[in-house]
């Protein structure tokens, strides 16, 4: 591949993606919307109705590169309690047990900066609190 002139993280609905987000996003470098498209589709078809982010590095040929990512923190903990709180700190927005953490961490922790799972738990335990999920 030749030199890296653009990075790009797409955050779409697994297995579905769409082609005028995707165009908004890609257009503008010269990269095939379509062929990004069925490449990212195939890769997450068996996670659909989760928002798995991708990043596409692209050269300077116009040639690109794909790497998937896990899903995002919130939707993982939205998969599990609901929609979290409207007014975070003044409504409680759910509960989300110490085994649904450790669950969501195991699950994010080649993404994250850290090896050590409780300190994965703690990071996924803040992202709830900030959504307005109490965690017991």
């Amino acid at each position: 591949m030749a030199k890296r002139i653009h990075q790009i993280t797409i955050h779409l609905e697994a297995g579905n993606a769409s082609i005028p987000e995707l165009g908004k996003m890609l257009g503008p470098i010269g990269v095939p919307t379509i062929g990004v498209k069925r490449r990212y589709d195939e890769a997450t078809a068996g996670n659909r109705g989760e928002t798995i982010p991708a990043v596409i590095t692209v050269a300077e040929d116009r040639t690109w590169v794909m790497r998937l990512k896990t899903p995002t923190t919130t939707s993982l903990i939205r998969a599990i309690v609901g929609s979290g709180s409207a007014r975070p700190g003044h409504i409680d927005g759910g509960v989300l047990s110490v085994d649904q953490l450790r669950q969501i961490a195991v699950r994010k922790l080649p993404d994250l900066n850290t090896t050590d799972i409780d300190i994965a738990m703690r990071t996924i335990a803040g992202t709830a609190r900030s959504m307005g999920i109490r965690v017991e």
